[in-house]
């Protein structure tokens, strides 16, 4: 989703909660981007300001997060910086719950979100990867202006921390914004004719794995 559309950490401490509807693309370094115009009901086709995101993932020894399903990370750049804590993949959706950034780069996990993972482990956190991703957004709107889905480009350098392994990869990402249809019908639909612009293009559906995943190599 883009800055102003999509939920962002409350800067009174207090987390945010939104759920993602996304499906990932792999694609070649030199793969040229997709032909929106034909996709029902986009009227506007809007790039938007490059994101330099840079995320910092922590789990337990034991990998106790990755094992149930969720993802915890610390992230700069882009609007929604922050802590974020990603839960499991459900019917095609994962919620996410965001807080805000302290001061302090080198911050401890802070308390809050210590409570939200005990109910997965309270072992120790360690650095486990990061994620340096140069996004370039592209929003697909309505006619009246609402957010159909956006569009990501990603350029992604993944590093493992547990070995200095460093992965790049590129991939596109599509995710539904406030505007795609509520009907889960309409949405496959919806899907479908987003991904048939994605593959004429050269983009490939990519596997379950994440960006942590990948840069973990699972």
């Amino acid at each position: 989703m883009t800055v102003a559309d999509e939920p962002v950490p409350d800067r009174t401490g207090e987390p945010v909660r939104s759920l993602e509807v996304e499906r990932t693309y792999d694609v070649d370094a030199s793969t040229a981007l997709p032909d929106w115009h034909d996709i029902p009901g986009v009227a506007e086709v809007m790039p938007e300001e490059i994101r330099e995101l840079d995320a910092r993932y922590l789990d337990t020894e034991e990998l106790h997060l990755a094992h149930a399903g969720y993802a915890l990370r610390r992230r700069t750049g882009g609007h929604d910086a922050g802590w974020h804590i990603k839960g499991p993949l459900i019917d095609g959706a994962r919620v996410e719950t965001a807080w805000p950034l302290g001061i302090d780069p080198d911050e401890d996990v802070p308390d809050a979100v210590r409570a939200e993972i005990h109910k997965v482990t309270d072992s120790a956190l360690h650095p486990l990867a990061r994620v340096e991703n140069s996004r370039v957004p592209t929003a697909l709107r309505a006619a009246d202006g609402g957010l159909i889905a956006e569009f990501v480009d990603d350029h992604v350098r993944g590093s493992d921390l547990r070995g200095d392994t460093v992965r790049e990869w590129r991939e596109w990402e599509v995710e539904l914004g406030p505007a795609a249809p509520a009907d889960p019908a309409e949405r496959e639909e919806l899907f479908a004719a987003i991904e048939s612009a994605i593959i004429a293009a050269g983009g490939r559906p990519a596997g379950p794995s994440s960006k942590l995943g990948r840069t973990l190599g699972r």
